[in-house]
């Protein structure tokens, strides 16, 4: 069998692609630091959001591919920009008094308006963590405020200090006029109200590594560049980290192309390469617009978790990064059903495996266990059974398939539960059921006739069969027409799973009936 590394050295899979960079970079010799870095950064001003995921998860499926096509050990650092200073009150948080007496203050300076612990950053942090170790990512956590504070990044800083004005020469082209007229890559910390300031920086001293500025009392004050004294604009503090933690990935949105530039050509002005990495495509809702965090037109991980389990998001962060994608509740079902299709089809692949974006999802070894039903038999049984107890859906699967239970399907028994959400909250509130036609009527007719006619374990196949014989049989225009008027008038939907399948998981004794009832004649026919 041919080995795991030649594997890697031919996949195409975009997480080998991206990994390839690295092998390159490091094609001479190995970084001196001893590893390679990955980075995703997040601002805690706000809760963690299923763009934080997709990053993370992303970055750490470059990363398991590279370790794959190299022996250099490697890193990833989630690192916080805890030190940025609170420009707004949000609109989600408890006492906005105290939150708006302390805009302009880095967000660890901050009190808690949780009342939980010492700062606002330090809880935006520990939910971050959390979300982060939920979800069992391998990472390293750092804060902005402890590297600026401990000194970590003092060297860094006296560096941009010295070459401020290169930083200047690449950052001011980008600014309008005004704000060229007070910009400085440094912003420091009021010693008197300790809020981060955006003024003009009058004096700077290389030799002493200081600089002057006016204070909010008007009075000229000089601070250290280091020691958490200052901080750095975010595009040149974006730079100065690349630079000072030898960072060589990391990924970000398309609307931050610009930024990645401007931050790389930071790097290379103090001596250093940039990282590699790419710019992916941004979220969209269902009529193709932006997601907007204050629109509130996006879907959050809690959202999606409700649904569909974690591995069908990761899927979703995996397919096609670099192109748009619709982020909305429909496309959870379709997700959880290619997850579910990967999963069957990675046992039988040799030189595929690595293409596969199940390998990706769980780093090489996936679970035996999958799923033998798919999402969208689940969703319709549920539909039929007005199922709101997984109970319900259990005692069906059990019958369909008698070694399917509970114990040696977990990954089945979430995908109950995300069933039985989804049909209460998404199904349930939209489900309208419509009498069928006298032309529908009649093959429904002939369809409840072959069916009757079939052994009560008849398999899926056999029974499919049936439902195309009798699709043909009638003057559909086609036989999507005859499959939407199943659809509708059985299940009170547009849109369904492959009947056969279905017919045979809900019982064909049951499916019979069901049917039957649908052919009752009522007195509005």
């Amino acid at each position: 069998m041919t080995s795991e590394r030649d594997l890697a050295e031919a996949a195409r899979a975009w997480p080998f692609e991206e990994a390839r960079k690295l092998v390159a970079r490091y094609k001479k010799a190995p970084p001196e630091k001893g590893y390679v870095l990955f980075e995703t950064g997040y601002g805690p001003s706000g809760l963690p959001h299923i763009g934080t995921f997709g990053e993370v998860v992303r970055t750490i499926m470059v990363r398991q591919a590279f370790q794959r096509l190299s022996e250099i050990p490697t890193r990833l650092f989630c690192f916080s920009d805890d030190m940025d200073g609170l420009r707004k009150v949000p609109d989600n948080v408890p006492n906005q008094t105290l939150l708006a007496a302390n805009l302009g203050k880095p967000l660890t300076k901050v009190p808690d308006p949780f009342g939980e612990y010492d700062s606002f950053g330090a809880h935006n942090n520990a939910r971050l963590k959390r979300f982060l170790d939920a979800f069992g990512f391998d990472y390293e956590f750092q804060s902005s405020t402890d590297w600026y504070s401990s000194g970590r990044f003092d060297r860094a800083l006296l560096d941009i200090l010295a070459a401020y004005d290169k930083v200047m020469a690449i950052i001011l082209p980008t600014l309008g006029p005004e704000r060229r007229q007070t910009y400085s890559p440094f912003l420091p910390i009021s010693p008197k109200t300790g809020r981060v300031l955006q003024v003009p920086v009058l004096e700077r001293k290389p030799a002493s590594g200081t600089l002057v500025f006016r204070d909010e009392d008007e009075n000229l004050t000089e601070v250290p560049v280091t020691g958490g004294h200052c901080k750095l604009q975010w595009k040149p503090d974006w730079g100065m980290r690349w630079y000072a933690l030898g960072v060589d990935y990391e990924m970000s949105g398309k609307d931050l192309i610009d930024s990645v530039k401007l931050a790389g050509a930071v790097v290379k002005a103090l001596g250093k390469r940039p990282p590699e990495g790419f710019n992916y495509e941004l979220f969209l809702d269902d009529k193709g617009q932006k997601i907007s965090k204050s629109k509130g037109n996006g879907l959050s991980v809690g959202e999606w978790l409700a649904y569909g389990p974690p591995e069908s998001l990761s899927l979703f962060m995996y397919n096609k990064p670099r192109a748009a994608k619709k982020l909305f509740f429909d496309a959870i079902p379709r997700a959880v059903d290619d997850y579910i299709a990967h999963m069957g089809s990675f046992s039988g692949q040799d030189a595929k495996r690595l293409e596969n974006p199940a390998w990706h999802i769980h780093n090489g070894a996936p679970p035996r266990h999958g799923a033998p039903i798919s999402y969208s038999l689940l969703l319709n049984l549920a539909s039929v059974c007005n199922a709101e107890d997984p109970s319900i859906l259990w005692g069906f699967i059990s019958r369909y398939r008698p070694d399917a239970v509970p114990g040696c399907y977990p990954f089945l028994d979430r995908l109950v539960a995300c069933a039985v959400n989804y049909y209460r909250d998404r199904v349930k509130p939209e489900k309208y059921y419509r009498r069928p036609d006298a032309m529908e009527r009649e093959a429904m007719a002939d369809l409840l006739s072959a069916l009757e006619a079939l052994p009560d374990d008849a398999g899926a196949e056999t029974i499919q069969a049936q439902v195309y014989k009798i699709g043909k049989r009638h003057p559909f225009p086609d036989l999507r027409s005859w499959f939407k008027a199943l659809y509708e008038v059985l299940l009170g939907q547009q849109q369904g799973p492959r009947l056969g399948s279905f017919f045979a998981l809900y019982g064909l004794p049951e499916s019979r009936a069901l049917i039957a009832r649908a052919l009752v004649p009522v007195a509005a026919d």
